[in-house]
């Protein structure tokens, strides 16, 4: 069995280990954020330094790739702006993003407003007199959350967290270049075109078209073809045809209103510009505006297109009673089992019977305490899920495996595990005598979190009849999403449940002997192939130099672990030395393990898959070429079986080959909206999952344990 304590001795390296970590992570604060797409910076500028009255300028600063684009405050047709949500010292206040002048970016019939190349959005920082410095340390720590989308022919949403120290007894103008560009790129101020001092500044409607008129713009731009660009979203047909002219000084446009307009302002704030130069004017709407139209109608050429379209690409999971979905919840759980890393505990436990067998009283508790730390852990992490994604984030279930730091963690839990195991160490040899006692105290307790620890290394995957529920889980209301958690969590418990409550089971068992030493050091053989498992997968998501700096990190907390089991001098000497080099070496190693590496490519498994995207799959559909899209992780056991087994099979690969089926793979390891918002487009939150695409035909979506006969019917079909 696994007792408590083992987990106090686990909490207690897992915490030697988190606070450098932490640390390491705090000193290598990055104020830069690269994707394949963007390149994001932190800028800060105060020529005037850091007191109070001054303006100190931040900025964030995007380096577009060739085609790529974000967007403005009104993105237009589609895309989303930029949103930057600042986290200040106490007396510092952040203002409004100074716009620069967008363009117009046309895709297709479509026209939005966004930024191409290298753009800077500055913001203000105001200074008051309730900011103190820190005497030891004389910078403002300035930290930034910022989310942008960014388009080609598909869009992609990024994220990212800087830090940036700015000096507070110095000026700072290391990047005046890039500011004073982007605050000559913002657009002026008219003041005219308030309609007070000039009453020709106007916005007047006059049937489904808004007429401009503006007064006081500079002589030098009169005869000259002006950009538009409203600060008001859903007002006008943004790509709609739009005139305009010059009356002396007066400029004025005639501009089609939006069918489907979603605001009638009575002011409207709109942007002029000749190149990178614009003007700001705020114009007073008169006349009534139209009513907001019900959609418009569709000929019917058009309303057949869309609903074989609908069709096509409609979800192909089959609509689920509740009732149905707690079963599958339940045999998935069940079957969740049979996972390497979770049968050794299961394993360990049911053996531990033979120690006591006729204590029937006390495997019955037992077995209810297992049973709870499984349903209460797979209720929490469903929870925190469902939490998240009302919040807005785009996560599913395995989402805390997306994470290296919990990979690294989980790590140096089973490696402690497994050492105990192995009879490295006794935790009464390491821990004082009034813990190393605390398994005869507390064997419900004992019970208890091997049940968490079970769910914890079983929650990354979904079994065969998980996926289907997990999926409806995530679209029903609160209660009944935690029912289906709950199901999974007592259907992995049901074998263990059994066990504790059927004595005929434990009489089964061999009676107690020094086979069991030999049973308990063979179980640490399984552990410590899950650390393999999971020191490979942190290698999917920080590259080599991370899992080296994992592995390196394991061998030095078990010396640590080591030393403590020594006796006398030696153990003070051997073990103050070896903790001394375990937290240095976790100071220096930290970053490589927290640190994402680039997505590597599908091609690494064979240039017959390619990279998955949403365009990239309707883009060969529309072409009339099926495809299959395999959406897998590192860290999901089920993922790398159904890729080693059948995704290789031989006669499977021919068969797509004849089709010519074109083979993608999404790569849920780290965390990816676009993945995430595709697979609940399947009815999905979790991998394994398996699509086979056709033009005109719904999705295939196929079992979770993939076999080549399954696959291979599908292909036939096509």
């Amino acid at each position: 069995m696994i007792p408590v304590r083992h987990l106090l001795s686990c909490l207690a390296m897992i915490g030697a280990w988190a606070l450098p970590m932490q640390i390491g992570a705090q000193a290598l604060a990055k104020n830069t954020v690269s994707t394949e797409r963007v390149r994001a910076e932190l800028m800060a500028h105060s020529p005037q330094g850091v007191s109070p009255g001054k303006t100190v300028w931040v900025g964030l600063q995007l380096t577009h790739a060739p085609e790529w684009h974000t967007y403005w405050k009104n993105s237009g047709d589609s895309g989303l702006p930029t949103q930057l949500q600042w986290t200040l010292p106490a007396g510092v206040s952040a203002g409004e993003i100074g716009w620069p002048v967008p363009r117009k970016i046309r895709i297709g019939p479509l026209a939005n407003y966004g930024y191409e190349g290298t753009v800077l959005l500055p913001v203000p920082l105001t200074i008051t007199t309730e900011f103190k410095p820190s005497l030891l340390d004389a910078q403002m720590q300035v930290k930034l959350k910022a989310s942008w989308l960014v388009c080609k022919q598909e869009c992609i949403p990024e994220d990212g967290e800087f830090t940036l120290k700015v000096p507070t007894q110095s000026t700072t103008a290391l990047n005046a270049a890039a500011f004073e560009a982007a605050f000559a790129a913002q657009p002026r101020a008219l003041q005219a075109a308030a309609g007070q001092a000039n009453p020709e500044s106007v916005a007047r409607i006059e049937g489904n078209a808004i007429h401009l008129s503006v007064q006081g713009l500079p002589s030098s731009l009169q005869g000259r073809t002006l950009e538009f660009f409203p600060e008001t979203p859903e007002v006008i047909e943004t790509a709609g045809a739009w005139s305009q002219a010059w009356n002396g000084a007066l400029w004025t446009a005639k501009i089609p209103l939006s069918a489907h307009r979603a605001a009638s302002p009575q002011l409207m704030p709109v942007v002029l510009a000749s190149g990178s130069q614009g003007y700001r004017a705020e114009l007073p709407v008169q006349g009534q505006w139209p009513a907001i139209a019900a959609p418009a109608g569709v000929s019917p050429a058009l309303e057949a297109a869309l609903r074989s379209s609908a069709a096509a690409n409609a979800p192909a999971a089959p609509s689920l009673t509740l009732v149905a979905a707690l079963l599958g919840a339940l045999l998935g759980g069940l079957i969740l089992n049979l996972m390497p890393c979770v049968f050794p505990i299961l394993a360990i436990k049911v053996v531990g019977f033979t120690h006591h067998a006729d204590d029937v009283r006390g495997h019955r508790l037992a077995g209810l305490a297992y049973t709870a730390g499984v349903m209460l852990s797979f209720a929490a992490l469903g929870a925190l899920m469902l939490g998240l994604r009302a919040a807005g984030e785009q996560l599913g279930w395995g989402f805390q495996l997306q994470s290296p730091a919990v990979v690294a963690v989980l790590a140096a839990l089973f490696t402690v595990i497994g050492l105990n195991l192995a009879g490295v160490f006794e935790f009464r040899h390491v821990l004082p005598s009034r813990l190393a006692t605390a398994q005869a105290r507390h064997p419900v307790a004992n019970s208890f979190v091997s049940g968490m620890l079970a769910v914890a290394v079983a929650s990354p995957c979904t079994a065969p009849f998980m996926g289907a529920s997990l999926g409806l889980a995530v679209a029903l209301p609160a209660a009944q999403a935690l029912l289906v958690f709950l199901a999974i969590g007592l259907g992995m418990a049901l074998p263990y449940l059994a066990a504790s409550w059927v004595p005929a089971i434990g009489r089964m068992l061999p009676r107690p002997g020094a086979w069991m030493d030999t049973f308990r050091k063979f179980m640490a053989f399984p552990m410590f192939a899950t650390v393999v498992w999971l020191v490979w997968v942190l290698g999917q998501q920080s590259g080599i130099d991370g899992a080296g700096a994992l592995l390196a990190l394991l061998v030095a907390m078990s010396m640590v672990i080591w030393a403590f089991t020594l006796r006398g001098s030696s153990r003070r000497l051997v073990a103050s030395i070896s903790l001394a080099l375990f937290v240095l070496l976790a100071w220096a190693t930290a970053a490589n393990i927290t640190h994402s590496s680039p997505q590597q490519t599908a091609q690494r498994d064979g240039e017959v898959w390619q990279n998955w995207s949403s365009a990239r799959t309707e883009q060969l559909v529309a072409a009339g070429q099926p495809v299959f899209v395999d959406f897998t992780a590192a860290w999901c056991v089920t993922c790398q079986y159904n890729k080693k087994t059948t995704l290789s099979d031989r006669a499977v690969l021919n068969d797509l080959k004849a089709k010519n089926v074109a083979l993608l793979r999404a790569d849920w390891t780290r965390r990816d909206p676009a993945i995430t918002a595709a697979l609940a487009q399947l009815g999905r939150n979790g991998v394994p999952v398996y699509v086979l695409y056709k033009s005109g035909r719904t999705p295939v979506v196929m079992s979770e344990i993939l076999g080549t006969q399954e696959l291979r019917s599908a292909i036939a079909r096509l």
